[in-house]
């Protein structure tokens, strides 16, 4: 009995500090971002260079070189997956930004190139980029006639229709208060002013919360402070007041529409102030990123202005069906993986750290940074949601044998086995894929004459 409820508590703590310290700034302006793909971009746009019939030498690098801009976790980039899927990207590119983006982007190579060392930065690029791309040609070819079919309505009408200059605008506020909110730059993490206010009850209240929601840096729980407590609170009043304010919004804007607006956008600003815990009461640090953030929220309102009233309530209405399909997977998958325990994105880069100082080979660490943000249960329960049992659990599949590969060939480089070994080999497997994808082709066509 003891076991289970420490399991349970393991579970809790993990959503605890899971919800505090990564859903507001990572992945509420990626649910947001979602929702304006799917209801302000012109679907023709997607397809024309992501779409299953792109040029592979456009869509492939162009998801990879997104997901490379995106300093986000495995689960933020959910929302911006299926924003891009629904709107008309194949499976292929698609699977690619989903690999790419929490793998290899910028944030997280530098962090393993100040953790690990150059060489596993590069190796993780490297590997995470061919790999990315094979996964997605290989999910392509696979599900090719399923996602032409899924294409098969798009309105020909729309073959020349761009994204407009507003959308763009719109579109690249949103990322940048994404990135604004998940970088750790120095400009946007140096403390600018800072104000002690007396609350007498604060120490006791963290004091507790510790007890409950204990540290431990070597198992990745961050515990649960004062601000993480209070901002779960208000993550609670933008889910009851959102509930009819962006969920019924499609039938027009209602009083609750801009309350759970301004409450977003005020929870923003808070989360990206700084909140620490003193004797007296709590010391409140202004930083780069909190004027960033307050910025750009207050930016973003006239920046929607621009659009009709329809755009903006289908983009708060796509924001909100995203939300509802994603959050809760999101939260289960997270306490039952809690209950074992979960490395939030990032987190696993000084797990690796702490592997390699314990003796770990770089071959399975290498395959472990590889696989990890992609083979988590939230991850994969949400990916099912979005395209599917079968093409999820295939995605899953590729991931482990890529990974596996990837951790082979670093490992016996490592070791010391010649590149003119390793080449020959690597080449042929690339070589294997590719003359397997050009069959699968040719018999299709071959199939489609008869």
């Amino acid at each position: 009995m003891e076991w289970m409820i420490t399991a349970l508590q393991g579970g809790l703590a993990s959503l605890a500090s899971y919800l505090a310290a990564h859903v507001l700034l990572c992945l509420v302006p990626a649910f947001f971002i979602a929702g304006a793909l799917s209801a302000l971009v012109p679907q023709q746009s997607i397809i024309r260079f992501l779409g299953p019939d792109a040029s592979k030498w456009v869509s492939y690098p162009a998801a990879a070189g997104a997901g490379s801009l995106l300093a986000v976790c495995s689960c933020t980039i959910q929302p911006l997956f299926a924003g891009i899927y629904k709107k008309g990207a194949g499976l292929g590119p698609a699977i690619t930004f989903l690999f790419f983006a929490p793998a290899a982007n910028i944030l997280a190579l530098a962090y393993t190139g100040v953790a690990l060392g150059a060489d596993f930065a590069i190796a993780r690029i490297v590997l995470a980029l061919s790999f990315g791309i094979g996964i997605g040609m290989i999910m392509a070819a696979l599900f090719r006639e399923g996602d032409v079919a899924r294409l098969a309505e798009v309105e020909t009408f729309s073959a020349g229709e761009g994204i407009p200059k507003r959308t763009l605008l719109f579109l690249g506020a949103l990322v940048a208060l994404l990135i604004a909110g998940t970088l750790k730059l120095n400009f946007l993490t140096a403390g600018l002013l800072r104000v002690d206010m007396p609350w007498a009850g604060a120490a006791a209240v963290q004091a507790g919360l510790d007890q409950l929601v204990p540290i431990n840096e070597a198992a990745g729980a961050e515990g649960l402070s004062l601000q993480g407590l209070i901002l779960i609170g208000l993550l609670g009043a933008i889910g009851v007041f959102a509930w009819k304010g962006l969920g019924q919004v499609d039938n027009g804007f209602n009083r609750l529409t801009p309350v759970a607006l301004a409450l977003t956008a005020l929870t923003l600003a808070f989360a990206a102030l700084g909140m620490r815990v003193t004797e007296t009461g709590v010391l409140l640090t202004v930083t780069g990123r909190t004027l960033a953030v307050s910025a750009l929220c207050l930016a973003i309102w006239p920046l929607a202005r621009r659009f009709d009233a329809w755009d903006v309530q289908q983009w708060l209405w796509e924001t909100w069906r995203f939300v509802k399909q994603i959050f809760p997977l999101l939260v289960v998958g997270v306490f039952l993986v809690g209950i074992i325990r979960v490395f939030i994105h990032l987190v696993e880069v000084p797990i690796a750290k702490m592997f390699l100082s314990l003796g770990m080979h770089p071959g399975p660490l290498i395959a472990y940074l590889m696989a990890d943000p992609e083979l988590s249960l939230q991850s994969i329960l949400i990916t099912t949601a979005i395209i599917g049992k079968l093409k999820a659990w295939t995605y899953v599949g590729l991931v482990a044998l890529f990974s596996t590969l990837a951790g082979l060939t670093y490992g016996a480089w490592v070791d010391g086995t010649s590149l003119l070994i390793l080449a020959p080999g690597v080449i042929g497997f690339v070589a294997l894929i590719v003359t397997s994808l050009h069959l699968i082709e040719r018999g299709r066509q071959a199939t489609r004459k008869e």
